[in-house]
């Protein structure tokens, strides 16, 4: 089975080509979610994540494709996300998703990379090609799903002392010193045995952040409670791979702490539910992910009207 490197940005055979395999693994593995959509995959694939530079690999004939993320960023060099790696059903059990490992592998150590992580879905071919490798699962977590009624749900407030913004993209110049240092209170989120460090949020990382979602051709909200005195004190975040498209996820919620007890990561949450009906009317879904280990955020969303879907988790290997 022979691996091929892909350049970068990959042209648009090897995008549509890309394309192909998740389109049939996904009908496969996960039939009860949406295919991807060929804005979401060329944007990824095109333009790379701010915290690291992409390797991409493709198997002979379009049988399987492979993505890694090379971290850039201080005190993570040491480490790697294998965002895909992904075959078609029809070539498994044959190779490929091994022959695609080892230039995987084989690049990591070259880059002098000690571990590597990768999200996936318990229960599914990924996990047990994993675990076959040698990955462990350190942070358990759960998706949950929010559907949205066709005209939206009610709109509601903060609690008093509090005022609730929405921003369609970048965060206002004036509000990003205060949206990055909300971004830190992230540090206290479960991160169970992962080797990644999360990075000290400056304004120039949350601007870096967000100008890939704009590169990548996607489209994001913000929800923020603010202070009188100029303070974040709780945010959400939604990203729409394919702003057309029936499914949002939603990335981080954060309530600041100084600011917890007063409901605001509830008011930020359906507050964004409202706004997105109302910009995307093929929206349907919101979907995001949350760590067992985060039983606060679990009983929020619950209370909204998420609903715990797949079982999930970060996986991680040494090498």
């Amino acid at each position: 089975m022979m691996i091929h490197s892909l350049g970068l940005p990959p042209s648009d055979d090897a995008v549509d080509a890309w394309l192909a395999v998740l389109t049939e693994a996904g009908a496969a593995d996960l039939p009860q979610l949406p295919a991807p959509s060929r804005r979401e995959v060329g944007g990824r694939l095109r333009v790379g994540p701010a915290r690291g530079r992409y390797a991409l690999w493709a198997a002979d004939g379009g049988a399987g494709v492979a993505a890694l993320v090379l971290f850039t960023d201080e005190g993570n060099t040491h480490t790697a996300l294998l965002d895909v790696l992904a075959v078609q059903p029809q070539e498994r059990r044959r190779g490929v998703a091994t022959a695609l490992w080892e230039r995987v592998r084989e690049e990591l150590l070259a880059q002098g990379r000690t571990s590597v992580m990768a999200q996936l879905d318990l229960g599914g071919p990924g996990q047990a090609f994993a675990q076959s490798l040698g990955f462990v699962n350190v942070l358990p977590m759960a998706w949950y799903e929010q559907a949205l009624p066709a005209d939206g749900p009610a709109r509601v407030a903060a609690a008093p002392g509090y005022e609730l913004l929405t921003w369609h993209g970048p965060v206002p110049d004036a509000w990003a010193p205060a949206a990055a240092v909300a971004h830190d209170a992230m540090e206290d989120a479960p991160s169970g045995d992962m080797d990644e460090r999360s990075p000290v949020w400056t304004v120039q990382r949350l601007h870096d952040m967000q100008q890939v979602i704009i590169d990548r051709g996607w489209e994001q909200l913000t929800v923020a409670a603010v202070t009188g005195a100029g303070e974040v004190a709780a945010y959400t975040e939604l990203v729409l791979p394919d702003p057309a498209g029936p499914r949002a996820l939603q990335h981080g919620t954060v309530v600041v702490p100084g600011h917890r007890g007063h409901g605001l990561g509830r008011a930020v949450k359906l507050r964004m539910a409202a706004e997105a009906a109302a910009r995307y009317p093929a929206l349907r879904a919101i979907a995001t992910t949350v760590a067992e280990a985060n039983p606060h955020m679990r009983a929020v969303n619950e209370s909204i009207g998420y609903r715990r879907g797949r079982e999930a988790g970060i996986f991680q290997l040494k090498l």
